[in-house]
């Protein structure tokens, strides 16, 4: 396959690099000194329960880190990437040639979907699923092959072996999957992107590996170190409540990081790779989060079911739920009480994403949709 360069690439789309810049939040100590409430109100005043981010603000030793960081900012940052990647490799298991950072996962997906998908190359998925990746591998010429998901609201593992083919570049594989919140057997996991990666290479998506259940729930970062044609995305927008930050990272062979590399758009900012630095060493604000979440999770299970409705139970920081409603007209009605929450995904239209947020957002919502659904 031939790859551009970043020059090529460039010239061909006229692409500039765009700045991207932090709202600052409100902060409220409430339940753990070291990891201090955000604000739920954005702008307009809005509960933003859409994006699945995490509602609870980086932890003091997280944020001191970044702050102590601008120091440096007016240094170019690649050649300070070694202390976060050795981190990262460590808490993978991998070797530091096994990383590659990207401003947030986001920016590693995509990238990935215009090197596979380019020129016509064929990604096979399940749908509804996370689109990053899939939508530019389209704005290249790549074409989508998505099985829809099964009864279960899982990726349909069997249907999209069945799809792979001659033409095939790449499967991509979102687990825990957005937005339904599922995974598949840990077995059948393994089984299917050990064969899948004999035939094509395999794209795992875990941006939301960290709240996983299931006990010993496999990553596919081993298969890596395995020699198979895998790579797997991870951030750290989500359980360290980095979002804004803009912080990820593929792991994949050196071949391939060595051949993606070039074509990354973005640095990681100063800030960004101090704070995840420090966010790794910070276990009492990953499990204070982890747990925020599961009290919000549940919370939204007890709203569901007091309304009939179904619901998935989740893997994510966020919960689907069946309200029986079109998810447009259900967020006007959410609006309109200063909320808002997920956007359609086809064909699951009558589905909303619920992201969860703080026992404030969470009691808002529940007022919320007791009034709509009365």
């Amino acid at each position: 396959m031939t790859i551009w360069n970043r020059r090529q690439l460039l010239k061909s789309l006229g692409l500039t690099t765009a700045a991207l810049s932090t709202a600052g939040c409100r902060l409220d100590a409430k339940d753990l000194p070291a990891a201090k409430t955000a604000g739920s109100k954005s702008a307009g005043d809005v509960i933003r329960l859409s994006s699945n981010e995490n509602k609870f603000a980086p932890s003091d030793k997280i944020k001191q880190a970044m702050i102590e960081a601008i120091d440096q900012s007016y240094l170019y940052t690649p050649a300070y990437y070694k202390e976060l990647k050795t981190k990262i490799a460590t808490k993978e298991n991998v070797n530091v040639e096994n990383v590659l950072l990207v401003s947030g996962s986001n920016e590693g997906l995509r990238l990935t979907g215009l090197v596979y998908g380019r020129g016509g190359g064929e990604i096979v998925t399940s749908a509804p699923t996370y689109k990053a990746l899939l939508s530019y591998a389209q704005e290249f010429g790549g074409t989508v092959n998505a099985v829809p998901l099964d009864a279960e609201l899982r990726f349909d593992l069997d249907k999209m072996e069945s799809q792979i083919s001659a033409k095939t570049n790449m499967v991509f594989f979102c687990n825990p999957n957005n937005p339904t919140g599922t995974i598949v057997d840990p077995q059948k996991a393994l089984d299917f992107c050990n064969a899948a990666s004999a035939q094509t290479m395999v794209f795992s998506d875990e941006a939301y590996c960290d709240y996983i259940e299931a006990p010993d729930y496999p990553s596919m970062v081993p298969l890596v170190m395995q020699g198979k044609n895998v790579i797997v995305s991870k951030t750290f927008s989500k359980v360290y409540g980095m979002a804004g930050v803009r912080v990820g990272y593929l792991i994949a062979s050196p071949e391939i990081v060595n051949e993606m590399k070039p074509r990354v758009m973005s640095y990681v900012n100063a800030m960004g790779l101090a704070g995840a630095s420090a966010a790794l060493d910070d276990d009492e604000f990953y499990q204070f989060s982890l747990r925020k979440n599961r009290e919000a999770k549940e919370h939204i299970y007890r709203v569901a079911d007091d309304l009939g409705m179904r619901y998935v139970k989740s893997h994510t920081n966020f919960v689907f739920v069946q309200t029986g409603m079109h998810v447009k007209k259900l967020n006007e009605l959410m609006l309109a009480e200063g909320i808002k929450v997920g956007r359609p995904f086809e064909p699951l239209t009558d589905w909303c994403r619920i992201s969860t947020g703080t026992e404030d957002d969470m009691a808002a919502w529940e007022s919320a949709m007791h009034k709509i659904f009365a």
